[in-house]
């Protein structure tokens, strides 16, 4: 009886895990740029016809993040630029490079295009730097990430990608950045297309996540009268054992 508790306490930290992840993602759905995140337990129950487990059920809560790409709508902005296809904008800090999928993007005193914290949006020779009294309206930005000002190139937006094995190690460090573990190399990203006046909305399907809340929520609750039960028969023979 021991050993059944022991894995429906298991089951149940596992399923707390998979609520929060949940919970983190529909916290998330209007983030400009987000990715969700989900784990094998999370698919599986969006699959349609899988049936119940039982309780103490063996679920492998450990989480990666989706990158599949988000909706892509026009904002007006003329510094929101959003990407279609895999890969990153560059983010630098005195950290080192973090990466990002959100393009909202602003100019600093320095008339360089930072992010929304102030942090340098990298180019191809470093910050990108536009020439001074530009206004944010004679900023274009081509398909391919080529920066100009009033018509001239000044640079271009440094856009990378990882290897599939790499992505799935990225570390989330909050306000839509990812830091890259040690060894995982970014790449030049092919294929992808830059839209100026427009952002890139979060990945996450409300549907589908209020879905799988709702089944883990039912499985939390499962288990955890099997455990109430389980603790009543073993304190009920503990009392006839005893005498």
């Amino acid at each position: 009886m021991s050993e059944l508790t022991d894995q429906i306490g298991a089951t149940l930290e596992q399923l707390g895990i998979q609520f929060e992840a949940i919970a983190h993602n529909l916290a998330n759905a209007g983030t400009v740029g987000y990715k969700r995140r989900i784990s094998s337990f999370t698919q599986a129950l969006a699959e349609a016809g899988v049936p119940m487990p039982d309780a103490g059920y063996d679920i492998d809560a450990t989480t990666v993040y989706d990158f599949s790409q988000g909706s892509v709508t026009e904002s007006g902005r003329p510094l929101d630029v959003a990407l279609e296809g895999k890969g990153f904008f560059v983010i630098e800090t005195p950290d080192g490079p973090l990466y990002t999928r959100s393009g909202v993007f602003g100019l600093n005193g320095d008339n360089q295009i930072v992010d929304l914290s102030g942090r340098p949006v990298a180019g191809s020779r470093g910050p990108i730097s536009v020439p001074p009294q530009t206004a944010p309206s004679a900023i274009h930005v081509t398909a391919d990430g080529a920066v100009q000002a009033d018509g001239i190139q000044i640079d271009s937006f440094k856009l990378v990608s990882f290897k599939e094995e790499d992505e799935k190690a990225l570390v989330s460090v909050g306000e839509g950045c990812f830091r890259a573990p040690a060894g995982a190399r970014p790449e030049t990203s092919e294929g992808l297309t830059v839209r100026q006046y427009c952002r890139e909305a979060s990945n996450v399907q409300l549907m589908e996540e209020m879905v799988n809340m709702l089944m883990v929520s039912r499985l939390y609750q499962a288990n955890t009268r099997v455990l109430s039960a389980t603790k009543d028969v073993g304190g009920s023979l503990m009392s006839v054992a005893m005498g």
